[in-house]
């Protein structure tokens, strides 16, 4: 795991020189702690009218994998390619034993030489065969080309800026902001997409001009143009065809299907723990981390190490659940009492998420991370298990939505205004207010009701925040990132294309970068095998009756998986990675959320009213509504303009 940073350029006067080389990559030494390694070519003219790009790669190396030969930028021995990488291959030897196979001598036992000789022998094609997360960066010297690739579901990130005849790359936004003179204009449409999703959503990102390579996607600079094209885009429309006993030969039978998700998963765990560092595993108690841990004390020899952090918050502590997991598997279990120091904690926040991030559980991830850097330097992690087998609530209104849709009158009946009218708790998630919130939407096509409650701030919510000259600069609809997502499965149910929406978007914008940045921020990797490619593909293709049954999410995963784990974590009610921002911003937080957001110096009332920001204080004060996750993204959102716009 690694970061890295560079660019290439046809116009000397764009040139990155030796100095700003070393800005850029040492504004990522925190993701590569262990190593630093430049690669810098002059632009230059070979021959006659044969000019050859000025390019500059930069890398930090968090060292995972044969740590003494495994440096970069890499280079083939007679010097024509040159590779940063940031991420793992996790079927680098098979990949490795092809290319043997295939007459060359591989000089370490990286992972990084096998992506260059692949890339040596097969081109472009080479990227569809890695089976890791990775983001990439490779000059070809004979084709004077500079190609960048993005992992399949954005578990690795990556930004660039294309400008006329330079393009400029790296891990993280505040790599590329080291370099004088360039602009840090805010685009209105990304605060709007922002305050929608909670992030800002790729391709794009808060600033004009500066781009995320989204997932899935590789990009290609030559002779000054940059194109992109997408080198992963399985078919959502299609479910999985294989017949068992009894089964219709249109259809998956359970037991098939059951073997399969057994044989996948293990496998991609067993892929995972490949490390020449210690190693160990998130554990929170719930299904998707307990499931993991269990697969990885399958293959070990000796006791897992797994870490869970606890509040002293009843309801945002996971360590009791977290301990009978760790007891049954017999792991070696860490775990850490955490105090949230919320106000000491927003800098740091705001100085690794270089964009605005509003995600509240970017806090227990950052604690749980910090206590496993202390430890070990890899981590597994659950993450994806809710979006590849319909394990959030959400899921089930969806699919309740879809049969009240069915029912003509009655729906009419429920979403008539008369539910608004009953007597709720200012709670958002009292059970009043859900289901008005849940009948409010039903009139809606159903991607555009899914997006209603999934938002932040609703359609008209964000119409009532902005000034009229603000709002009248917003060129987007930010439901359209959601709906082209949604739309990628066609044909089939509202549920799946709910899920696999979510896969598309909110894991990549979310999940991804909440977790890659928090770890990376304290020096450690956490793996996925919930993501592997061969598992991803295999549960987009299930028919939902395999994922939810009546109101029973992650069937499959019960039935394939349901003697590694106690019965208790089974039944046990889900509960989100979170911490208490309802109480914070009454209590710990209440001064300073005033100071920061009603203040002389506010930023953002640049762009939102600053009455409609002290209606929604003084209803979240009286208990009126829970504004809380509004408060926490207009907070990480002007935190952001305080560090980021003003450097």
């Amino acid at each position: 795991m690694c970061g890295i940073t560079g660019g290439v350029w046809s116009d000397p006067a764009k040139a990155i020189d030796r100095a700003q080389l070393t800005r850029m990559t040492d504004a990522l030494a925190h993701r590569g702690p262990d190593g630093r390694g430049e690669f810098l070519q002059e632009y230059h003219t070979r021959e006659a009218y044969a000019h050859v790009p000025g390019v500059a790669l930069g890398h930090r190396r968090l060292s995972i994998i044969d740590l003494a030969g495994g440096a970069q930028p890499m280079s083939t021995s007679d010097g024509e390619l040159q590779l940063v990488f940031n991420g793992e291959i996790y079927n680098y030897q098979q990949l490795r034993h092809r290319l043997e196979g295939r007459g060359h001598k591989l000089q370490t036992s990286s992972d990084t030489e096998t992506i260059l000789l692949l890339y040596r022998d097969e081109g472009l094609e080479a990227f569809q065969h890695l089976n890791g997360m990775f983001a990439i960066a490779l000059w070809d010297n004979r084709e004077r080309r500079l190609v960048l690739v993005r992992d399949r579901l954005g578990k690795k990130p990556l930004v660039f800026r294309y400008e006329k005849e330079r393009l400029l790359f790296a891990s993280e936004l505040k790599s590329l902001l080291t370099i004088a003179n360039l602009p840090r204009e805010v685009d209105p449409s990304s605060i709007d997409e922002f305050l929608t999703y909670q992030y800002v959503p790729q391709p794009r990102t808060i600033l004009k001009g500066y781009s995320k390579l989204p997932p899935g996607y590789l990009a290609v600079w030559k002779e000054g143009r940059l194109s992109t094209q997408q080198y992963w885009n399985p078919d959502f429309t299609a479910e999985k065809s294989l017949a068992g006993a009894g089964s219709s030969p249109s259809t998956i039978s359970e037991a098939a299907a059951t073997a399969e998700i057994r044989e996948l998963l293990s496998s991609a765990v067993q892929l995972r723990m490949q490390s020449d560092v210690p190693l160990g595993a998130f554990l929170s108690g719930g299904i998707d981390s307990s499931l993991i841990v269990a697969l990885m004390q399958q293959h070990s020899t000796s006791p897992v190490k797994t870490f869970t952090i606890g509040f002293p918050m009843k309801d945002f502590d996971e360590r009791e659940p977290a301990a009978l997991v760790a007891k049954h598997l017999g792991t070696e279990h860490h775990l850490l009492e955490v105090t949230p120091q919320a106000a000491e904690l927003l800098p740091s926040l705001a100085e690794h998420y270089d964009e605005p991030f509003a995600d509240s559980s970017a806090i227990p991830t950052w604690y749980v991370s910090q206590l496993t850097k202390q430890h070990v330097t890899v981590a597994l992690s659950g993450d994806g298990g809710d979006e590849l087998f319909a394990g959030y609530a959400r899921y089930r209104a969806v699919k309740l939505a879809g049969t009240i849709d069915r029912l003509g009158p009655i729906k009419s009946m429920l979403a008539s205004k008369l539910w608004q009218l009953l007597p709720s708790s200012g709670r958002q998630k009292s059970r009043v207010r859900q289901w008005k919130r849940f009948t409010e939407s039903l009139a809606l096509p159903a991607a555009r009701r899914y997006l209603d409650w999934i938002s932040i701030f609703g359609e008209t919510r964000r119409a009532a925040l902005y000034h009229d000259d603000f709002l009248a600069q917003l060129a987007r609809d930010p439901a359209e990132h959601l709906l082209a997502a949604w739309n990628r499965s066609k044909g089939r149910d509202d549920v799946t294309a709910a899920t696999l929406a979510d896969l598309l978007t909110y894991l990549p914008g979310d999940l991804m970068t909440k977790v890659d940045i928090a770890s990376m921020a304290h020096g450690l990797e956490v793996r996925a095998p919930f993501l592997d490619v061969r598992v991803v593909e295999f549960a987009a293709s299930l028919p939902l009756r395999l994922k939810l049954r009546g109101r029973v999410t992650k069937y499959l995963l019960r039935q394939a998986f349901g003697s590694l784990l106690p019965a208790a974590i089974w039944k046990r009610k889900k509960m989100g990675f979170g911490v208490p921002l309802d109480s914070w911003f009454r209590k710990e937080l209440k001064s300073l959320t005033h100071d920061l957001l009603t203040g002389t110096s506010t930023q953002i009332h640049a762009w939102i009213r600053p009455e409609a920001i002290e209606l929604l204080l003084r209803e979240h004060d009286n208990r009126t509504f829970d504004h809380s996750a509004r408060i926490w993204a207009l907070v990480s959102l002007e935190l952001w303009c305080r560090r980021w716009l003003a450097s």
